[in-house]
């Protein structure tokens, strides 16, 4: 089989040169259990982290992540693209594209700045200009603290005697309830005494920051799109071009859902980053599209994951979509979960070494599971029990540089 190589570039710390190309097994084969061989460079372009293939053109998308752009790529030979029109802005980060089944559209996630953006496609494939939509709220923010912070950060501006006053009802007065009420070094040391107690309100907790990661198109004109720093799932359909959000489903404070994949059962599967768990999500019967998503359980990734210290990456499905591999950055590892309950339900069963620094992708091809190592600068590809779902030994390695995604060829 043939594969597109993601991978970050000099602007993005790593080592690569473009979109790479690599080969497992015979490149027209159906199955990717041959050598490996990295065979050189598609199409040079600035760390394209996330690649996504057109569903009926020779056509890629890449996230530059560096700069903030997503590019298209049409192909010119057996293993070369030229770019098709010229790089679009997404946003700060943008580090994952996914293409409309119907090929109509990309949706672009931005790290940085949480945006989620749409861009129509035309005839050729051709990118259209953004569309962004509206931004996410955090579910968990506590706007009393931040109105309490501002409060108590007014009173560095006082600029009369008669502004004490009215300290006795405010929250944090207590703090500068002991000055005397007279002299400009009372009021000099009022407004410190303010500014110091906003400061510790405003930061009693770390500041959130939304964090789009990854989209997801499901059944209906539904799209899924996870935000890693709100710790949000939320659903969208299309109106007029525009991304119009039907629903949002919060997730546990500080998990940091990351990537998603449905399941023929009808639901989808969230892994988190940060709490290393994966969450079952199902709309509710006779609900619209787009509506009456809820959680219905969920599972951690394994018992020896360890949060703080692992970080889960890409989450993917067998061949029969009976067990769901997940990659686990730090421990390096592969966890395999067993589908329950006609996909309502995932539990561990088996944990396996990796074989590469840093796990950041994987692909299921049948037997053959191939991990992109993002660290240790290669890819390597593992045995798979299709019946237990184990993931075995490291078969073949080759040396990539700095990969990031693989994406089979057509």
């Amino acid at each position: 089989m043939r594969f597109w190589v993601g991978g970050y570039t000099a602007d993005g710390g790593g080592s690569a040169e473009g979109i790479g190309v690599l080969h497992a097994g015979a490149p027209d084969s159906a199955l990717a259990g041959g050598d490996l061989a990295f065979t050189g460079v598609a199409a040079r372009t600035d760390s394209p982290s996330w690649v996504a293939a057109h569903p009926t053109l020779d056509v890629l998308y890449v996230a530059q992540e560096a700069a903030g752009t997503v590019q298209a790529f049409t192909r010119t030979g057996e293993e070369t693209f030229a770019p098709l029109g010229g790089a679009v802005d997404a946003g700060d980060s943008v580090c994952h594209v996914a293409v409309a089944p119907s090929g109509d559209a990309v949706i672009a996630s931005c790290y940085g700045d949480g945006r989620v953006v749409r861009f129509a496609l035309d005839a050729r494939g051709a990118l259209g200009a953004p569309r962004i939509a509206d931004g996410a709220e955090d579910p968990y923010s506590d706007a009393a603290r931040q109105a309490r912070a501002a409060d108590v950060a007014s009173l560095a501006d006082l600029s009369s005697l008669a502004d004490l006053s009215s300290l006795a009802g405010m929250v944090g007065a207590a703090a500068i309830g002991n000055l005397p009420l007279f002299g400009a070094d009372a009021q000099a040391a009022a407004g410190a005494q303010a500014s110091e107690a906003a400061t510790e309100i405003a930061t009693e907790e770390p500041t959130r920051v939304s964090r789009s990661h990854q989209s997801c198109f499901l059944p209906g004109g539904v799209i899924a799109t996870t935000d890693l720093g709100f710790d949000l799932v939320r659903f969208w359909t299309v109106r007029g071009g525009d991304l119009h959000e039907t629903q949002r489903v919060t997730l546990p404070p500080g998990c940091g859902p990351r990537h998603t994949v449905w399941h023929p059962s009808g639901h989808l599967y969230v892994v988190t980053e940060l709490s290393l768990e994966v969450f079952v999500l199902a709309p509710e019967p006779g609900s619209r599209p787009g509506e009456g998503w809820r959680v219905i359980s969920a599972s951690p990734l394994a018992d020896e994951a360890s949060p703080g210290s692992d970080f889960a990456a890409e989450i993917a499905l067998t061949r029969d979509a009976e067990y769901a591999l997940v990659g686990i950055r730090g421990s390096n590892t592969i966890a395999s979960l067993r589908v329950r309950d006609g996909g309502a339900a995932v539990v561990p069963v088996a944990l396996a070494d990796s074989g590469v620094d840093w796990p950041r992708h994987h692909v299921v091809e049948r037997d053959t599971v191939l991990v992109a190592g993002q660290l240790s600068n290669e890819v390597a590809a593992l045995s798979l029990d299709e019946r237990t779902g184990a993931v075995g030994r490291v078969r073949r390695r080759v040396e990539v540089p700095s990969p990031t995604c693989l994406v089979a060829a057509p």
